[in-house]
């Protein structure tokens, strides 16, 4: 069974964006454990919002990863990605032929949808040197407690990654 793992960076008081879904205040490049996360994954799950923000970085990142995007408006389908609306059918499908693992990249809406339907099996989340104030919270709209254990921590020159299991 493949798993799912949210990976995402966010500020010290856990804001993974601005208000206004800006994410200026990410490091341009720094030693961090994306490029061997990369690596390991076979397909990316993002929601609509992050889907438009990606584009905006020039040409789609995934080409080379199977690419779900997660809407409730009708899209045209692209070579890229496939668009899907129900995250319940979507986890009660099951993840056949999406290989040994599913990067959850985000936003916060949908990470949350599927930690409400007990999907998530891991959490690995980037501290970024930062206190924004205010933003987009990493975990809203959960609706209930969620038990993690820690598997890993590793830190690099001014980033550190807490990698979880989610206890089900």
């Amino acid at each position: 069974m493949p798993k799912i793992i949210v990976y995402i960076a966010t500020s010290l008081d856990g804001y993974i964006a601005r208000e206004d879904g800006n994410i200026d205040w990410l490091p341009e490049s720094t030693e961090s454990g994306y490029d061997a996360f990369y690596k390991s994954i076979d397909t990316v799950i993002m929601g609509k919002t992050t889907y438009d923000q990606v584009l905006t970085f020039g040409e789609y990142p995934y080409k080379d990863k199977k690419s779900f995007v997660f809407t409730t408006t009708n899209q045209k389908k692209n070579e890229n990605v496939e668009f899907v609306s129900d995250v319940k059918k979507f986890v009660e499908d099951g993840f056949n032929e999406m290989g040994k693992n599913i990067w959850l990249v985000g936003g916060a809406q949908i990470i949350a949808s599927f930690l409400k339907q007990k999907a998530v099996d891991e959490i690995m989340v980037t501290i970024i040197p930062v206190i924004l104030g205010k933003g987009l919270l990493l975990f809203k709209n959960t609706e209930s407690e969620i038990k993690l254990e820690l598997i890993k921590t590793e830190k690099y020159a001014q980033l550190v990654d807490l990698h979880y299991r989610v206890l089900k």
